[in-house]
């Protein structure tokens, strides 16, 4: 079944909301963003989902974008964080150091595209011949989605999903997943899902309502993906 990731997560009663949906993921922001949080703040969420949810919990990820080694490692010495999400210009060598230093944590690598066709940086195949190749023993997951000139992580804006199909081949050879983020909501996240099944879908302002986490559409985006087969 298809993951779903619920990103951007700002408060407590947020959290612990979207921990009673079927979620597999629940994701915070550390990079700066509008939805940047604190690791302090989110590792008291992340205690108080577990204290409620136990072991019957999304997994808890971080955004970062281009944190040195010390910085990441203060953030989680605070916040007890199952995934980490890199958003920047990680290489190889930063992603084996964490599989290394911080053994049982996830790693999951984005590619970011354009909002047209393609890599802002170059074609599919030459991102996979060189540079996914040398993440593939560190890396959980690749996770596609749009540059952000402003932030640098994700813009909430979708891309051209016929350049899919190279990652997608790519993942399924390496063993690693393959996750769609990028201007997904309610109404196109099925359309995504028939065309490509990617092993997984990650949304933040799709589910948003003037700025702010509405969980009737997080729950009509939940509800569609897992009903999908």
């Amino acid at each position: 079944m298809t993951s779903v990731k619920i990103c951007g997560l700002v408060s407590e009663e947020q959290v612990l909301a979207v921990a009673s949906l079927p979620v597999d993921h629940i994701g915070f922001v550390f990079a700066r963003s509008k939805r940047q949080v604190t690791p302090v703040q989110a590792g008291a969420w992340i205690r108080r989902m577990k204290e409620a949810r136990g072991d019957d919990r999304p997994l808890a990820a971080g955004v970062f974008v281009n944190f040195s080694r010390e910085e990441l490692a203060a953030v989680l010495e605070e916040a007890p964080l199952d995934v980490v999400q890199l958003h920047g210009q990680e290489d190889a060598a930063y992603c084996r150091w964490l599989k290394e230093a911080y053994p049982g944590l996830q790693i999951f690598k984005v590619i970011t595209l354009t909002g047209g066709a393609g890599s802002r940086e170059t074609s599919p195949e030459l991102v996979i011949q060189e540079r996914l190749q040398s993440y593939q023993p560190y890396v959980d997951g690749i996770l596609l989605d749009t540059f952000d000139p402003v932030y640098g992580g994700g813009s909430g804006k979708t891309f051209a999903w016929e350049a899919i199909p190279p990652y997608q081949a790519w993942c399924r050879e390496a063993g690693v997943r393959l996750i769609v983020a990028g201007g997904l909501n309610p109404d196109n996240v099925n359309e995504l899902l028939e065309s490509y099944r990617p092993d997984g879908v990650d949304v933040s302002s799709g589910v948003e309502t003037e700025g702010m986490k509405d969980m009737d559409k997080i729950t009509s985006f939940v509800g569609r993906v897992k009903r999908f087969v």
